[in-house]
């Protein structure tokens, strides 16, 4: 693999994205006033930089893996460990709060759970702010990333052009998701959502246009590109104008959030070694994600609510908990995948945590 590709700050990205989202999240549930900053934060949203980062790492992923077999059982190492035990802690959690599973609603729940098919069981709608642990829809999205990307790459036939083809892809789905926009009103402002809506909404339809941008990034090798590599700062400052320029709609919406996957990208290869620096190989990025949900259910379990100072033990108990998942979990079972270009490479903590 390139050297330049291998060198750079995706863990970093990520774990500011996962920030982001407790950060809007924990302003959110807690009904914590928003201080002035809010807005900005509001500005860099998390799961559409996770979902163009899955896009460009994925895809480089696939195209070294020797076949399919250990591309499928390298996507699960990633994702599955760590979703089982935040499953079971979660269970454990509520069951301490006085919630029951061992009904058939219970059970069924907690094997869809274990496979990635997240849902809330009415039993659990009070648990909390409502959902048992709202980060999650975000994980049968990514699955079906994994799903997809094969696919896509054997439909884009022969390879000389599949670039080409994948774009016209790309063109397609970002066509879609302004249609889509156009007539779907915001997650914030939907209160009693029908179900038919719901369903495409935590699909991978409004969303594979991100998806879709990080596969030709990399196809298009943006860490070697002199638009991209080294001007983070650049596309940075421009996403910001263009966030306060364009007006609110849906071709702000697509417009500016590909902006910001090409930002992100450009970040990623910009002081490239930052990410190394400062988090010394650990990705705490997946854990923060998946726990601050709990973390959240159980503070207001405990009657936490409108306290700027909150924020605290929210971010401290997300933090701890996601290093144990990184150490006891993630970590041992990443040096499962089968990486033949790079054997040594997670275990020198130097791989790209795709």
């Amino acid at each position: 693999m390139d050297p330049a590709f291998r060198v750079n700050n995706f863990d970093l990205l990520r774990i500011l994205a996962a920030a982001q989202v407790v950060y809007m999240h924990s302003i959110a549930h807690l009904g914590i006033p928003s201080p002035p900053i809010t807005q900005i934060i509001a500005a860099f949203p998390g799961v559409p930089v996770f979902f163009a980062l899955s896009g460009y790492l994925i895809s480089a992923s696939y195209e070294r893996t020797p076949d399919l077999r250990s591309y499928a059982r390298n996507r699960l190492l990633r994702i599955l460990p760590a979703l089982w035990c935040v499953v079971i802690v979660t269970t454990a959690v509520a069951a301490a709060f006085g919630y029951r599973f061992l009904n058939p609603t219970g059970v069924v729940w907690f094997m869809t759970q274990l496979v990635g098919l997240i849902w809330t069981p009415h039993f659990l709608k009070s648990f909390g702010f409502g959902s048992y642990n709202g980060s999650l829809w975000t994980i049968p999205i990514e699955l079906q990333f994994y799903f997809l990307l094969p696919l896509l790459y054997a439909a884009a036939r022969p390879p000389k052009r599949r670039t080409a083809t994948l774009a016209l892809a790309w063109l397609v789905s970002v066509v879609a998701v302004y249609v889509y926009a156009l007539h779907t009103p915001p997650l914030a402002e939907t209160s009693d959502e029908p179900l038919p809506h719901k369903l495409v909404r935590y699909s991978f339809g409004p969303h594979i246009y991100l998806f879709l941008t990080g596969v030709l990034l990399q196809r298009w090798h943006a860490h070697r590109s002199r638009w991209i590599a080294g001007r983070g700062l650049f596309w940075l400052a421009g996403y910001i104008v263009l966030t306060r320029l364009v007006p609110t709609g849906a071709i702000s919406y697509v417009l500016c959030t590909l902006v910001m996957a090409v930002t992100v990208i450009s970040l990623a290869f910009t002081v490239p070694r930052l990410a190394e620096r400062v988090l010394r190989g650990n990705d705490l990025s997946y854990g923060v994600y998946i726990y601050h949900g709990l973390v959240l259910n159980v503070l207001i379990e405990r009657g936490a609510h409108a306290r700027l100072a909150w924020l605290i033990p929210v971010f401290a108990a997300t933090l701890a908990l996601a290093a144990l998942s990184w150490w006891l979990v993630e970590k041992p079972f990443l040096r499962r995948k089968r990486n033949p270009l790079h054997p040594t490479a997670v275990a020198t903590g130097r791989a790209e945590r795709a």
